[in-house]
């Protein structure tokens, strides 16, 4: 780990998105609540969350630091579920990691839930693909 003792804490935010394509039936009973394991944007708001808390387990380098404030956004196209999540902190260190990580846990909570729509005759995911994770904003101060 990178040493950050002598670094004061101040406000850190980061954002950060992605987006998974789904076949527009899929993206239909999204939109409708007709997912068989429950509402896809509660529970990938939960896994996004919870992943931001637990980065620190999941990238081993990484700081556990205070999260002080997390928001997740959806974004749905006709062919496509988009993800932002903005991370705030008062620490010595960015968590640009945690907005990352809740950003890949909700999409892949919500291909968790739709798998079962997605899969093609023989068990694969012709459409289905997880695309443009990206860090759109970072402040310090």
């Amino acid at each position: 780990m990178v040493d950050i003792t002598k670094k004061p804490p101040v406000y850190r935010e980061a954002k950060a998105y992605g987006k998974i394509r789904l076949k527009k039936e899929t993206i239909e009973k999204v939109r409708g609540g007709k997912i068989k394991k429950g509402d896809v944007f509660t529970v990938s708001r939960v896994s996004a969350v919870q992943a931001v808390k637990d980065t620190p387990r999941l990238i081993s380098l990484c700081h556990p630091i205070p999260i002080t404030g997390v928001e997740v956004e959806f974004y749905v196209g006709e062919e496509y579920v988009g993800v932002e999540v903005t991370v705030r902190s008062i620490g010595q260190t960015g968590v640009e990691m945690e907005a990352l990580s809740g950003v890949t846990a909700a999409l892949l909570n919500i291909w968790d839930m739709v798998k079962y729509l997605e899969k093609d005759e023989s068990g694969n995911y012709p459409i289905t693909r997880i695309e443009e994770i990206k860090v759109l904003k970072k402040v310090k101060g």
